[in-house]
């Protein structure tokens, strides 16, 4: 029997690991894009998607990174997501040429609201669960729908207690 509450069947991301698998996603972009296999930017989707964003650009060398703030959690509740924060549309247009980077897709909610504003942006995760994969068109690791991702951003180091026995 597993008495575990939900949120400990949980998959814990240093950061050098997400440094390691968002350079994994920049290295499957390189050469996608419509402009001779280049981007011409990157929006970020914050705030999970800032991190990734950044290692991205860097090794794809894209100096033009705008974001877009949608907020759909409140802790680890799910809501419906708002866009807080549109990027620079004269920019980034109907999305052609452009890279959506975000930490993960879990539902894919969030992804949908995105798409409606940026349809014809190539979207990229680090992370994909099965429920959002069909929003995703490039991401590097799946998980579990039923795994909760702990993200460096989001977690401080603490004494852990082992899983059996005490000694």
């Amino acid at each position: 029997m597993n008495d575990r509450l939900p949120h400990e069947k949980g998959f814990h991301v240093s950061w050098d690991q997400i440094h390691r698998d968002a350079r994994a996603l920049a290295w499957r972009l390189d050469g996608q894009g419509p402009d001779d296999g280049g981007w011409k930017a990157v929006v970020a989707i914050t705030r999970g998607g800032m991190a990734p964003a950044m290692i991205v650009s860097r090794e794809l060398d894209i100096r033009t990174v705008d974001t877009i703030s949608i907020k759909s959690y409140d802790h680890q509740t799910q809501s419906e997501p708002v866009i807080i924060k549109e990027p620079d549309m004269a920019l980034v247009g109907d999305g052609t040429g452009v890279l959506i980077i975000d930490d993960l897709v879990d539902t894919g909610r969030t992804l949908e609201v995105v798409r409606k504003v940026m349809p014809n942006a190539h979207v990229a995760t680090v992370y994909a669960k099965p429920k959002g994969r069909p929003m995703v068109d490039t991401f590097i690791t799946e998980v579990s729908q039923d795994t909760w991702i702990f993200f460096p951003w989001d977690m401080a180091l603490q004494y852990v207690e082992p899983y059996r026995g005490t000694e």
